[in-house]
């Protein structure tokens, strides 16, 4: 079972969305999440509002990254705004969706999240592509990480994709715990704590342009 809480000031919002979540046989409702409630009860998977009032998700989010224990967080939101959904994932978001979402797509995120992947929709992660892309002459200013290998870098592309480590197993005709390997690698060199970092990092860096465009590029299932 996947445990769920939800962390947004609507009441009804909330209770709505926890309603709904109860519905699904592998989905566990945790409750009406604030960071206290993560010293009482195990949570997989937070859902979490960005604008609240007191403490913001932003700052949830660099709150909940300081903790062992912290849950992936999906962020959903009714805020379509760039800035933000960057300043998310920058902070250790592993999905964002808009409040317009299907159920469907929703309980799509928080299995890819349970499993060890990130979840953005369509349309957003061309945003977030552009957004990076839009920041990469601040970038390349600074000190460039230790190349990664080929392998780590196909492994980082799957990530980026959302792909969890036992897919990212599965379309390299990998052992997942050699796919562990590989990222702990990635997030050494890249001087970060996790897959979501290590994602945007690779692409701040134009990593996964280099890659797409080299001469040995490989097309894996999803």
């Amino acid at each position: 079972m996947i445990r769920v809480a939800v962390v947004d000031d609507h009441a009804l919002v909330r209770q709505g969305i926890l309603g709904l979540l109860a519905l699904s046989d592998d989905i566990a409702v945790a409750g009406e999440a604030a960071l206290a409630l993560l010293d009482t009860v195990d949570v997989d998977v937070m859902l979490l509002d960005l604008i609240m009032p007191g403490r913001d998700g932003i700052a949830t989010l660099h709150a909940l990254h300081d903790r062992d224990d912290a849950p992936a967080t999906l962020v959903l939101t009714t805020f379509d705004d760039t800035e933000l959904l960057l300043g998310a994932m920058r902070a250790g978001a592993r999905g964002y969706l808009l409040k317009d979402v299907t159920l469907d797509s929703l309980l799509a995120a928080i299995r890819t999240l349970a499993g060890g992947g990130t979840f953005l929709q369509p349309a957003l992660t061309e945003r977030l592509l552009r957004a990076v892309q839009t920041n990469q002459p601040r970038i390349y200013g600074v000190e460039q990480p230790p190349p990664l290998t080929r392998r780590e870098l196909e492994v980082v592309r799957l990530a980026t994709a959302g792909l969890t480590n036992t897919e990212i197993a599965d379309a390299l005709f990998l052992a997942v715990g050699t796919v562990k390997n590989h990222m702990s690698n990635v997030l050494v060199k890249l001087g970060v704590r996790d897959r979501t970092q290590a994602v945007l990092r690779a692409l701040e860096l134009g990593l996964m342009q280099t890659h797409a465009d080299g001469p040995e590029q490989t097309h894996h299932r999803r």
